[in-house]
């Protein structure tokens, strides 16, 4: 597998490299956590991750044990709310879309860092919903089955359309695009959709907004019967272990129904409006959020009783309802939409490295063998390009060199590994030999206008005054607009007459 970047490192591109990484480093001081011991060791004693969706933070979150701490990793999208997530596959919905990532092995091992990854998940497919305000979804075989709550069903895909409604509440006379009923939650059973969850049995534009602190229904789809009524704002309907999960989060609390009695039996009571919820062994995964004073919010149970509420996921006892560990989110993060266990110590999700989406194949069994292997220390020209670009932008400017050259050894008119060489060794002060390998640029490229500028530039290190002023007006002649050229000409007069 080969990875390609033809793009040449120009003084314009590493300007925009460095401001990427600047971006990513606010983003990551605007995202502050706390957590327990017990959280960190809860995750390496099952040898799991969580993956968590914010739609308020934009943010795809990962939760993993590193060094005996919890790190939280974080991929962006636009409004990432219900999600499924298994050892070898991850579907999100967004705002307008879902995204379907498939765990690809042999990625994970060419992530930086080198070796850390068990597991990463690359995207294969996305599918354009428009905005159905998507909560949650379930893989049945091979079928995705996901809530629109825009328009009041429980839908599948069909090629060609937005969506496919199979079933919608008895009570819903016709679609809407108004929200009707906030349909929210899915669980399956026995290999079926089968429960879910709503925030009133309403018909009309928005109805269940009136009654949204204790109008909220669980049903049964199969039977179109009413499990129960009067629930505040219930989310997340679970199958599990042979009894009905669900979270009230009107209230703050993780639920059940009784299976002999068929009553609605409060299991713990959280610190937050419990929405996600996810199983590992003996205990409950809840994702928590701190409930804006927002109208949709206002009057609820939970924010008349529980004054100071938190953002995060809460791990709770299956047995005695006893908290046992928690991960808080102090800054960044006010909302969790939903939470999912992955199987796996140390993944990552690729949604926008286009040189590893670009450079990573998942075939079929049959293509596969028909597939010729290369020799492990098979290599190319453009393996030891892209190595050595990894390396520059990394810093390590003298190994970049190595590459550069070891590429140019395999084809002596690879242009773009002739120009990043020069840069590189104008980049440790050695002007003389960068000049010797840009002007070979220029025997193959004429009009190679950042050459041309970089020659200028290693000609003004050296002292050389007018042979710098020529090749920076040089650059500029081919490209009226280069400016980096200009600049390196403008600074180079204000020296001169000093």
């Amino acid at each position: 597998m080969t990875e390609t970047n033809k793009q040449e490192l120009t003084p314009e591109q590493q300007e925009q490299n460095k401001n990427q990484e600047l971006a990513n480093q606010q983003q990551l001081e605007n995202l502050a956590s706390v957590h327990t011991n017990g959280f960190t060791e809860l995750l390496k004693y099952f040898g799991i991750s969580l993956a968590i969706s914010t739609y308020q933070a934009g943010k795809l979150i990962l939760a993993r044990e590193e060094d005996g701490v919890t790190n939280t990793h974080f991929r962006q999208f636009n409004k990432p709310m219900g999600m499924v997530a298994s050892a070898d596959r991850l579907t999100l919905g967004t705002a307008a879309q879902i995204w379907d990532f498939r765990n690809v092995p042999t990625a994970a091992h060419r992530i930086s860092p080198v070796k850390k990854h068990d597991a990463c998940y690359l995207m294969r497919d996305v599918k354009t919903t428009g905005d159905i305000d998507i909560h949650e979804m379930a893989w049945v075989d091979e079928e995705l089955w996901f809530i629109n709550t825009r328009f009041s069903c429980l839908c599948t895909f069909k090629p060609g359309f937005s969506f496919n409604p199979r079933w919608r509440p008895p009570f819903i006379t016709e679609y809407d695009m108004r929200d009707r009923c906030h349909l929210n939650g899915l669980a399956i059973r026995d290999g079926k959709p089968r429960y879910i969850t709503a925030l009133g049995e309403t018909d009309t534009e928005g109805g269940w907004r009136k009654n949204k602190a204790a109008g909220g229904i669980l049903m049964d789809i199969e039977s179109n019967e009413f499990i129960l009524r009067g629930l505040s704002m219930p989310h997340s309907p679970r199958w599990h272990n042979n009894k009905l999960w669900f979270l009230e989060s009107g209230r703050g609390t993780l639920n059940y129904v009784d299976p002999v009695t068929g009553e609605n039996i409060v299991h713990a009571e959280l610190p937050g409006f419990t929405r996600g919820l996810d199983f590992i062994g003996q205990y409950a995964v809840i994702g928590l959020s701190q409930v804006r004073e927002t109208a949709v919010f206002a009057g609820l149970p939970l924010t008349q009783t529980q004054p100071v509420r938190h953002s995060g996921v809460w791990i709770v006892d299956l047995k005695d309802g006893e908290i046992k560990a928690f991960l808080k989110f102090e800054k960044g993060v006010q909302e969790i939409f939903a939470v999912s266990v992955l199987p796996w110590k140390f993944p990552d999700v690729i949604n926008d490295d286009l040189n590893l989406l670009g450079s990573t194949y998942v075939l079929t069994d049959e293509v596969l063998n028909n597939t010729c292997q290369p020799d492990k220390n098979w290599s190319t020209a453009e393996i030891h390009f892209e190595e050595g670009n990894r390396l520059f932008n990394d810093g390590k400017v003298k190994e970049a060199i190595e590459k550069y050259k070891q590429c140019l050894e395999m084809m002596d008119n690879y242009v773009p590994a002739r120009y990043n060489y020069g840069v590189a060794l104008g980049n440790l002060d050695r002007h003389e030999e960068a000049i010797i390998e840009l002007e070979k640029v220029l025997k193959e490229d004429i009009g190679h206008a950042e050459a041309i500028n970089s020659i200028g530039f290693s000609h003004s290190k050296l002292g050389n005054t007018e042979k710098a002023r020529e090749y920076f007006e040089r650059a500029i002649q081919i490209r009226p607009n280069y400016e980096q050229a200009k600049s390196n000409l403008k600074a180079l007069n204000e020296k001169v007459n000093e």
